[in-house]
């Protein structure tokens, strides 16, 4: 698989760590999949926690240390692959990506991992091994 223009230019901005885990990621999987979201600005993110699609206003997000992905899939059956939504299409593809950060010794936390707001897209560089300035 490979990372199209689109995805790219979502990663602009994002932690290069973050960036080396999802090129090399995109290299090694057949399983396709999107950048959706990189940073963030302050707008977005309190759009989303208005809409309940995240609970903070001190996202990874904002300060490019979090990237949104998701994987694709012909989610109906009638041949057009689009975003998946479906868990088990992140199951699938989460085991790569954290393989792949072994791989290159780069710490990721995975939303889909968190015990009470799970993100199936949501991937991270952890805050203790990459402070950054609180977004507060």
């Amino acid at each position: 698989m490979q990372l199209t223009a689109r995805d790219k230019q979502r990663l602009e901005g994002v932690h290069p760590d973050l960036v080396r885990v999802v090129t090399r990621a995109a290299e090694l999987t057949d399983i396709p999949f999107a950048v959706i979201e990189g940073v963030r600005t302050r707008e977005r993110q309190a759009q989303l926690l208005r809409q309940r699609k995240t609970t903070t206003m001190n996202s990874r997000h904002l300060t490019g240390h979090a990237v949104d992905i998701v994987p694709l899939a012909d989610t109906d059956g009638d041949g057009d692959i689009e975003i998946s939504w479906r868990w088990h299409d992140y199951f699938r593809l989460a085991p790569v990506i954290k393989a792949v950060a072994v791989e290159l010794g780069i710490p990721l936390e995975w939303g889909g991992d968190w015990r009470d707001f799970k993100d199936g897209p949501h991937w991270q560089l952890p805050w203790k091994t990459y402070p950054a300035p609180r977004a507060v």
